[in-house]
């Protein structure tokens, strides 16, 4: 069996999935949940949820209203994905990836050689998303997908988007939000299945539910505008990861995806991409 930095151990394993840093490799665009367009289909093939994570990316990139010629910061930007993304997909952007944990940006700087697609220059900086190295009302978008829940505080990050965006600049996120009423049997069930600080996800905060985003977001003058509850679209991302977590060798992998569904499919968990838009 592999052995992984219990720090974010399936950051580790997609790193397994790319031995030769190959941007062809499963992982490289993004290893966040899938949203599938046939989520009755089961198939676990992994092809589906290749496809599926990148329509997921396009899902949060449209919740931002991103156009051409626009100033962009990806939070917990992984191997650089989501930038390349919008590089293939808009203009004359302006883009730069953040990320606290350097070997993943090491990895982003040499699948996109920090020149991106047709010429567009992506810098990735190490650097806190509760403490953006920006100067304030710069921004025109700001994107953080699937990565809140390892931040040390959801409201320090929402006062830094706040101060960098500019007037009817807007943050595009996806989380996993609780529903009403199930904080603490989330909690509960967390515990017992071993997904705490030292689980195969890393550092979780606890989930909050969309009214819980909606006062914070309020209180620091970005409204929410858009939110989608995607999570029967993502159903078919937990068979598809302990799939692949099975036949790498991770079966710790395997089982945190096997709790996360359970608590997906008790209507407890959901999964929701949501967009705010700064006053």
């Amino acid at each position: 069996m592999t052995t992984v930095n219990k720090n974010f151990s399936y950051v580790e394993a997609a790193f397994e999935f790319m031995p030769g840093g190959d941007e062809q490799s499963p992982f490289w665009r993004g290893f966040h949940w899938g949203l599938f367009s046939d989520p009755e289909n089961m198939d676990n093939d992994p092809g589906r949820y290749y496809a599926a994570a990148e329509a997921m990316t396009e899902a949060v990139v449209t919740a931002a209203g991103v156009t051409d010629g626009r100033r962009i910061l990806d939070v917990g930007c992984g191997f650089g994905g989501t930038l390349d993304h919008i590089a293939n997909r808009n203009k004359d952007c302006q883009l730069a990836g953040i990320n606290v944990d350097e070997q993943q940006l090491i990895r982003a700087r040499g699948l996109l050689a920090e020149h991106g697609r047709g010429g567009v220059t992506i810098p990735f900086v190490t650097a806190d998303g509760c403490r953006l190295p920006i100067a304030s009302g710069t921004l025109d978008h700001v994107l953080a997908v699937e990565c809140l829940f390892h931040f040390p505080s959801r409201k320090l990050f929402f006062k830094e988007v706040a101060r960098v965006l500019k007037p009817g600049g807007t943050l595009a996120i996806t989380d996993f939000i609780a529903a009403p009423g199930a904080l603490h049997a989330i909690v509960t069930r967390t515990a017992q299945s071993g997904l705490g600080d030292n689980s195969w996800y890393g550092h979780q905060s606890k989930p909050p539910t969309v009214q819980s985003y909606e006062r914070l977001a309020r209180s620091v003058g970005v409204p929410m505008i858009v939110d989608q509850d995607v999570t029967k679209a993502t159903m078919p991302t937990y068979p598809a990861l302990r799939n692949l977590y099975e036949g790498a060798g991770f079966p710790e992998g395997a089982a945190s995806v096997d709790s996360l569904e359970d608590l997906a499919r008790s209507g407890d968990l959901g999964y929701h991409v949501v967009a705010f838009q700064k006053n």
